[in-house]
């Protein structure tokens, strides 16, 4: 199987399409694959091209080196830009947007996400890998919101998904101490979903996006939305667009090529129609 390059316009991000997998890759190891001017921009333009790509059924995010994204550059904050004597309302307006166009776009993605931790996730950079479906690190990875070093609150939705995946007292915990979760508790608390050695993480999450990647990509895109409106919809909405989902997948050729298969004992092979 071939490796098709993905142009991100800049060697900051580096992104492929293999197999059906599209892997984005931080590649700023000086820095720990800090966010920046030049990367965060890049990953959000990535985002929507690999979700519009009908090639890509999965998406995996990782960084070089042995960090997966240590958040904000602090070096590049205090207030020493022209941006920062914008109007206040516009300086919100602005951040909004970014995260809009960054955790939100991630989370909402119509594809499988996969964060694969080669190490820290820190700030903004712990955020976007909670905003993934599925993360897999190493057993050097861990997680720390960092926001208190830097006297800020946090931001890119690290409240609302540690909020949503550990509980109330435990994301305080986390924000107000700023201690690092190393990844046997982030595995025990659930925000990890398997360690492995750094040695094996990349042929691991490779196998993971390959097994998901080979289902049926219809019905998956429907599990993860079904998944994640049962967060906050009651259940009587969620067994109507579970029923309407089911009988909208019923009628698509991956599920007839699924019985086919099963009915021949032979694995199915999907074509997303």
């Amino acid at each position: 199987m071939t490796e098709r390059r993905l142009d991100t316009g800049t060697e900051q991000l580096l992104g492929s399409v293999r197999a059906h997998v599209a892997t984005l890759t931080f590649n700023r190891p000086e820095k720990r694959n800090a966010l920046g001017d030049i990367v965060t921009p890049a990953l959000r333009r990535m985002l929507l091209e690999v979700d519009q790509d009908p090639d890509v059924r999965v998406v995996v995010i990782t960084g070089t080196g042995q960090a997966f994204c240590s958040g904000g550059d602090v070096s590049g904050m205090g207030g020493g830009s022209s941006a920062a004597s914008a109007p206040h309302q516009d300086k919100v307006r602005a951040l909004q947007q970014k995260q809009y166009d960054l955790t939100l776009r991630l989370h909402e993605l119509s594809k499988p996400t996969i964060a694969a931790l080669p190490g820290a996730a820190a700030g903004a950079g712990m955020s976007i890998a909670l905003a993934c479906d599925l993360r897999i690190a190493a057993e050097n990875a861990f997680l720390v919101p960092g926001f208190t070093r830097i006297g800020l609150s946090g931001d890119y939705g690290a409240s609302w998904f540690l909020n949503r995946l550990v509980g109330p007292a435990v994301a305080k915990e986390l924000f107000l101490t700023g201690r690092r979760l190393q990844s046997d508790e982030a595995r025990a608390l659930g925000l990890f979903n398997e360690v492995v050695a750094f040695d094996d993480l990349a042929d691991r999450t490779r196998a993971l996006a390959a097994q998901i990647a080979n289902g049926p990509p219809i019905a998956i895109g429907y599990m993860k939305q079904n998944i994640d409106r049962a967060s906050t919809a009651d259940l009587r909405t969620c067994l109507d667009w579970e029923a309407e989902r089911t009988i909208t997948c019923g009628r698509t050729e991956d599920h007839k090529e699924a019985v086919s298969a099963f009915l021949e004992k032979r694995r199915p092979i999907f074509h997303g129609r």
